[in-house]
């Protein structure tokens, strides 16, 4: 009868900082794609807004693509700054 061999099993990859300008990277590029998102949408809801309720006027269109564009923006701004969150604290980094 054989005795069974425990493998050991390799220690788990230490994942490296992410630097700084990446991570700002990051976000700017979620910005820019929530923009596009949400102003193309905005866009498509005055143009139907605009065809089917207001005898196809131009300020539907132009107000809604604004409302997504604000959306965006105010997205984007919580991203880059977390403490305009209302009830969000940022804490000091540990020192170990």
């Amino acid at each position: 009868m054989s005795t069974p061999v425990a493998i050991p099993t390799p220690p788990a990859p230490i994942a490296a900082p992410i630097p700084s300008e990446d991570q700002i990277a990051r976000k700017f590029d979620n910005c820019v794609a929530d923009l596009l998102v949400n102003a193309g949408l905005g866009f498509g809801v005055g143009v139907v807004a605009s065809v089917l309720l207001f005898r196809r006027r131009g300020w539907p269109v132009a107000l809604s693509t604004g409302f997504g564009a604000g959306v965006a923006y105010s997205n984007c701004n919580y991203s880059l700054n977390p403490y305009v969150l209302p009830g969000t604290k940022v804490l000091p980094a540990s020192k170990s």
